[in-house]
């Protein structure tokens, strides 16, 4: 092993049924540093950190730590040599205390009558809190917690098993800005006490902040190692995903035709109230503002998700009355909610399955499901959309997450829509996903579908938009068209209390 590096990897591969997710691949990580592991989802992040884990074990390759050739065959193990692993879905169990879940599995034991010491417990908890500039109370509930609360605690939880390297898988995907510039100092500090942080991310932004170097990963296969300084931030997204982007938000000139919805004052008491706007054919309305703005009830109420207490819809001119999602699909509206997993598919089923879903009526006769037209359909929308998979018959859970993001675009198109809700599209997913998305978007404007696309992602919101309405704490602050978009405007917008004059 090379002198200074505290980890290194040597020709790792790994083998699922019909996917080589791990091809040679090789890796290493300095003592001190913070190294930035990036690529597309499905080029072979996770399975590397899950062999590092000691979640999976390699077909073929080497391990070492500090010089030592080493086997992880299990967590345990993998604990037992300083390694700790930070999720982007957290794994705490949220009916525990703080200090349970720091000290799971490694509890400090008397030694002769091998009672659990809590008061030691608790207390290393709080020292350990207070290390990471945090005063959460050890005794309290995890499920109390923030999800930037509860990832503290996974931290401390790392640092409790005396750590020396800590792998952070998309720490960053489910916190605000303030939340993640909080963990890019705890992580500097960190390193600074040395450890060695092994860092996944799909915000670019990220590693130019904190990583010292950044490996890169395409299709299972090892692309190259950079220090962050030496390389620009477009040479990288060619290195992930094999090509150059010019253009990551694909915005085609289309002619803006009637108008498709109108929404009048629609009122919500105690979350949203007031909100006017029109989406025509061929446009793409952006809705932004900061946490709190209430814009993912302002679609779901659109698509029959929340009840309103006031207000009018109107779609092509007709006032309409959505009392369910059922009833907003009959009416030719399609929702793409913010959380994928959980409210837009169905993990266990195939691809097929959950593209036609909402129209399996179409495929049924008399009671008989007609399977060849079923899987006719769902594979031509699989294949409009590059869902990358081993069959259209993969279950859904499979699949990367970007290509999960596809499978539930299909699955609208499937149906006889005319407007599109999509709530936070690219969030997640790597960039050439989200060129694939924005393409898609920028396919079914030209077709004269109408989409509102809500976004946290300003360069989004701008690149993407024809109109951009900024939201605050469930009022409508502005409107700007796209030429006048800026994001100055929007930001002032969406910091102010009162609205301003809509243009």
């Amino acid at each position: 092993m090379a002198e200074g590096f505290i980890l290194e990897a040597k020709g790792i591969t790994k083998y699922f049924p019909g996917i080589k997710a791990l091809d040679g691949i090789q890796f290493n990580l300095k003592r001190g540093e913070i190294h930035a592991l990036m690529g597309e989802n499905g080029a072979g992040k996770s399975t590397f950190v899950k062999i590092i884990s000691g979640v999976n074990l390699p077909e073929a390759g080497e391990i070492f730590l500090n010089g030592e050739r080493v086997i992880l065959s299990n967590p345990i193990a993998s604990r037992e040599k300083g390694i700790a692993v930070i999720y982007q879905n957290l794994t705490s169990f949220p009916d525990m205390t703080v200090t349970e879940n720091i000290f799971i599995g490694h509890e400090i034991i008397h030694k002769t009558t091998k009672r659990m010491l809590w008061s030691k417990m608790n207390a290393r908890s709080k020292e350990l809190l207070l290390l990471l500039g945090s005063n959460i109370d050890p005794k309290s509930n995890m499920g109390s917690l923030s999800v930037a609360e509860q990832q503290m605690v996974e931290i401390a939880k790392a640092l409790s098993q005396d750590a020396k390297i800590i792998l952070m898988d998309e720490p960053t995907a489910a916190l605000t800005k303030k939340e993640s510039e909080e963990l890019y100092k705890i992580s500097l500090m960190l390193k600074d006490k040395g450890a060695s942080i092994i860092y996944i991310s799909h915000r670019v932004e990220d590693i130019y902040k904190i990583a010292d170097r950044v490996t890169v990963f395409r299709d299972g296969k090892y692309i190259g190692t950079w220090n962050i300084g030496d390389l620009p931030q477009e040479n990288l997204i060619k290195a992930m995903i094999g090509r150059e982007i010019t253009q990551l938000f694909p915005k085609k000139r289309v002619e803006i035709g009637g108008e498709l919805l109108r929404v009048e004052n629609l009122t919500k008491t105690g979350t949203f109230g007031d909100i006017s706007f029109t989406v025509r054919k061929g446009e793409i309305l952006g809705i932004t503002g900061l946490v709190g703005a209430k814009r993912s009830d302002v679609a779901q109420a659109l698509f029959g998700m929340i009840k309103i207490d006031s207000g009018r819809i109107f779609l092509e001119g007709k006032e309409v009355k959505i009392t369910s999602s059922g009833r907003a699909m009959d009416l030719g509206i399609g929702y793409l909610p913010e959380d994928k997993q959980k409210q837009g598919l169905i993990l266990l089923w195939s691809i097929v399955r959950n593209i036609t879903l909402p129209t399996l009526k179409k495929y049924s006769i008399k009671g008989w499901l007609r399977e060849n037209a079923e899987n006719l359909t769902a594979g031509k929308l699989a294949g409009k959309l590059n869902v990358k998979a081993e069959s259209v018959f993969a279950t859904v859970d499979s699949l990367s997450g970007g290509n999960q993001q596809k499978v539930v675009v299909a699955k609208l198109l499937s149906a006889d829509l005319k407007l599109i809700i999509l709530d936070e599209p690219t969030k997640g997913i790597d960039v050439g996903a989200k060129a694939a998305i924005h393409e898609i978007m920028s396919s079914l404007v030209e077709q004269g579908f109408g989409i509102i696309m809500i976004s946290s992602e300003m360069p989004e919101v701008l690149g993407m938009s024809d109109r951009v309405v900024v939201m605050r704490d469930g009022r409508i602050t502005a409107v700007f068209n796209r030429n006048e978009a800026t994001q100055e405007k929007i930001l002032e917008a969406a910091m102010i209390k009162t609205a301003v004059q809509v243009h």
